[in-house]
């Protein structure tokens, strides 16, 4: 592991994996060869674990996310709705229920992106939960210790989807936070859903398993997917990442909260 200190919002953690070695049984399959090593990274702005315990303070702006890729998902400034990050643009999907373009002055308290470079696809053999997505893909994988961005397009029978309005100081937990947020369940809906595998041993830093946010073909309607259904027969796109990059908050707030905690009993409700 490298670590490096930069000027800027704080520290940033460089994770590389050892490279031809990760590939070893299946093959790439980028429209070039030639792929840059910035593009092979999942950029992070802070933990889970910080925003779970009320890091929602935005400390990088979405102009500043944007040179890190064009693909992700986070949340806003005092954790006003949800970040879809798709083809370079980034969306906010806001408690009222509506999709809004982001201003590059926007700040996020916490967003991973990366450059979406398909590496390799699977095909449903049957329609799918979230929950039996999660474990008949896990299947699929060619190991579960690597990070994967996942983007699925299609038309889900149901998309259910939620979106938390803007708190206010003194910030309530996460958990706390969700007891007040907007659910919007849509049918037969049109879209692509945007997220990441992470590794079990990402436990703290990010959601381990599938994170998946969701925004409409007509950018009307989405947010965080607490569930869904996933057809028969539908392509399920897959960008193994193999390189890591954290900035972490130099804010007060952050560098007093106590990160030891367990809070992924917690999590595991916020999520779903």
């Amino acid at each position: 592991m490298e670590t490096k200190f930069f000027l800027g919002i704080g520290l940033a953690i460089v994770l590389v994996f050892a490279g031809a070695a990760v590939y070893t049984g299946f093959a790439k399959i980028h429209d070039s060869d030639q792929v840059t090593g910035d593009r092979e990274v999942l950029y992070q702005v802070s933990t889970i674990d910080a925003l779970m315990q009320s890091v929602f303070d935005g400390v990088e702006p979405v102009a500043e996310l944007k040179k890190h890729g064009d693909f992700g998902i986070g949340t806003f400034d005092a954790l006003d709705g949800e970040m879809i990050v798709l083809d370079g643009v980034v969306y906010q999907a806001k408690a009222d229920g509506h999709i809004y373009k982001a201003a590059d002055s926007l700040t996020t308290p916490f967003a991973t992106v990366t450059y979406f470079d398909r590496d390799l696809a699977v095909t449903t053999d049957r329609p799918m939960n979230l929950s039996v997505f999660s474990s008949a893909m896990a299947d699929k994988l060619p190991t579960g210790n690597m990070i994967y961005a996942v983007r699925i397009h299609g038309t889900f029978p149901s998309m259910k989807v939620r979106a938390i309005p803007a708190q206010h100081k003194p910030y309530p937990t996460l958990a706390e936070a969700s007891t007040n947020q907007s659910v919007y369940t849509y049918s037969d809906t049109t879209g692509t859903v945007v997220g990441f595998y992470t590794p079990v041993f990402f436990k703290g830093l990010n959601v381990a398993g599938y994170h998946l946010h969701f925004i409409s073909d007509d950018r009307k309607t989405g947010g965080h997917i607490l569930d869904l259904t996933v057809p028969a027969n539908t392509s399920v796109e897959y960008d193994i990442t193999p390189g890591f990059t954290m900035a972490l908050p130099t804010s007060s707030e952050f560098t007093g909260v106590d990160l030891s905690q367990d809070v992924s009993g917690d999590l595991a409700k916020v999520e779903k």
